[in-house]
């Protein structure tokens, strides 16, 4: 077992830990009291929500999925979206905790566990099961149980179940302001052996008063990202970033110079040096340079992904610069990736094309659908793989039928035509290609190079620097989406994603500029290969992230870190090589407009 196994048990949910651990589920839910105001003894909504390991975040079940205490009349609540799609599945709660009603060691229920029963809590309490349900829109977390391994060998271990639950509630006047779950280490039910037990489950209730304004109840958990130490790590990360950045601009502007002081004197000046037997450099092959490239179709469809995934990436900011994510507000994070990429998807068929005619392309009908394949079928054939996954683990991540139907009647009746009108609009926008020089009829021979200027090595060093800008806050953001660790500092991401466009396209064109200087035309799909490869690199942290720095396992949680996060990293590689291509060819257009071309 590793170390740190021994660290996660613990019996005390206090504020910092709950802090930590809410991120997971932590949803704004509307209460069945629409104003959160009670009067003394009324019923206060529970819903019970979800359990699972604590460090596989994908694999939960539905809480009575274990052989908890079952109410008289369990009703299931209606979710949103976003909340389906994160999982959530409410039920209500088995406890009654009404408004200033406190209770001493009532007892939940009475009951004989069988040894199916007892093998099935034994097995959950050894993955250090939670629990996770929400009092008045308010997030409650807690361990099922704990297993005692001190001085033990791993066949001696000891497993028990807790019994009792106690409950701090603070109030403010008529609201709930905070609620906070505690295990009692005394009251326990030892699981060890397979026999049956008798288990008596019982709960108290201590309400407190505070004076924390009912406004700032969820104000909690937004600050732990916010701690000092936390801020301190994000800003250096900041300063790291920008120091690449500016060495890398003063790289870029000493090229720059170079040849609008060297190349552009000797090029357009010097007439009597103009013979094509005497020229070398970049501007030796400028009747290859805008010639179109190989594959343009495919090339055209990328462009327009990337660009829709661009442009849905600086929505995402705007909305999360505006506090739409709020902590306990998680499950609007799908929903709006579901809907901007719906609505985004007009600006894939137009980029694509719109470019695709520029490239003198004329099937454009296959055109758009390999736009709206290339993101999209990925996407698709993972999701159904992983769903079906986790419809044979009967997990909550399994999305149920209805909701599939949205999603199904989302891309037919908003995708679809949107892309179909974007690529009628591209297909007849008209734009003509702006190309400075003419191409001439046959291709010149690109010379022999050396092995560290073909696509792979220029890709390894491309995605290197980008990579190196970000990987600091990449961390943070792995530990939050595949972890339990909140994360609210929308600004500074926002900052380290504009630094990565920035560091993108800076290598791309510096890049594009020696691959035409060593007289290499092709630069078309090595700008867009080279700007997406920090996709590769951030897949490649994947690898070390799961093997080092989490304790994810199982087949199910592999699957889905693994896949999902290979979407991600496709989706990033789109992205950024569209602004990697898009750099390089407005660098490529302004140095061959410098000169003069016959």
């Amino acid at each position: 077992m590793p170390h740190t196994k021994k660290l996660r048990v613990k019996c005390d949910i206090n504020h910092q830990t709950l802090l930590m651990l809410l991120y997971f589920g932590a949803i704004l839910i509307r209460s069945d009291a629409s104003n959160h105001r009670y009067q003394p003894g009324e019923p206060v909504p529970l819903y019970a929500n979800k359990i699972g390991p604590f460090h596989n975040p994908s694999e939960t079940y539905r809480y009575f999925d274990l052989p908890f205490c079952i109410p008289d009349h369990i009703k299931e609540k209606k979710e949103a979206l976003g909340e389906v799609l994160n999982g959530d599945r409410l039920v209500s709660g088995p406890y009654s905790l009404d408004f200033l009603v406190d209770k001493e060691s009532d007892l939940l229920c009475k009951k004989k566990l069988t040894k199916e029963e007892v093998s099935q809590f034994r097995k959950a309490v050894e993955k250090d099961y939670y629990f996770q349900m929400y009092y008045d829109d308010l997030p409650i977390w807690g361990l099922i149980g704990r297993v005692d391994r001190e001085g033990r060998a791993e066949n001696d271990y000891r497993y028990y179940l807790y019994e009792h639950v106690h409950f701090d509630i603070q109030y403010n006047k008529d609201r709930v302001i905070d609620i906070t779950a505690r295990m009692d280490l005394h009251s326990v039910l030892d699981l060890t052996e397979d026999k049956e037990v008798d288990a008596e489950f019982t709960y108290s209730v201590k309400w407190n008063e505070t004076d924390i304004p009912f406004e700032k109840r969820m104000d909690k958990y937004a600050q732990n990202s916010s701690l000092p130490h936390h801020l301190e790590i994000h800003w250096f990360s900041i300063v790291n970033s920008c120091v690449t950045v500016l060495l890398l601009t003063g790289f870029l502007a000493t090229i720059l110079m170079r040849i609008l002081k060297n190349d552009f004197i000797k090029y357009t000046h010097d007439e009597e040096s103009a013979d094509d037997q005497d020229e070398t450099g970049w501007k030796y092959i400028r009747g290859d340079v805008f010639r179109f490239p190989k594959y343009k179709s495919l090339f055209a469809a990328a462009l327009g992904c990337g660009t829709q995934l661009f442009t849905l990436a600086v929505f995402i900011f705007l909305l999360g610069l505006v506090g739409v994510f709020y902590p306990y507000n998680r499950g609007s994070l799908f929903t709006a990736l579901l809907v901007m990429y719906a609505l985004t998807s007009g600006i894939a068929g137009y980029t694509a094309t719109s470019f695709y005619r520029q490239l003198e392309g004329s099937n454009w009908v296959r055109n758009l659908l390999l736009t709206g394949s290339l993101f999209g079928g990925p996407l698709f054939l993972t999701f159904c793989f992983l769903n079906s996954t986790a419809i044979a683990y009967s997990a909550t991540a399994a999305l149920p039928f209805g909701t599939i139907i949205v999603i199904i009647l989302i891309w037919t009746l908003v995708t679809s035509p949107l892309l179909v009108l974007g690529g009628i609009a591209g297909k007849n926008s008209g734009t003509e290609f702006q190309a400075p020089c003419r191409t001439t009829k046959y291709p010149r021979e690109i010379p022999e190079l050396p092995w560290y200027r073909y696509t792979i090595p220029q890709m390894a060093m491309a995605g290197f620097l980008p990579f190196s800008a970000i990987y600091i806050e990449l961390y943070y953001i792995f530990a939050s989406v595949w972890g339990h660790k909140i994360y609210t500092i929308y600004s500074i991401l926002f900052i380290v994603f504009i630094i990565l466009l920035i560091v993108t396209a800076f290598v791309t064109v510096a890049l594009t500029y020696f691959q035409l200087a060593a007289e290499d035309h092709n630069w078309w799909w090595r700008s867009f290969l080279c700007g997406g490869s920090t996709g590769i690199f951030i897949y490649s942290y994947c690898l070390y992230y799961y093997h080092a720095r989490s304790d994810m396992s199982g087949f199910m949680q592999t699957s889905f870190f693994f896949g999902y996060m290979a979407c991600i990293c496709y989706g990033f590689f789109l992205m950024l090589g569209a602004v990697g291509f898009r750099a390089a060819l407005v660098f490529v257009r302004h140095i061959y407009r410098s000169i003069k071309c016959e």
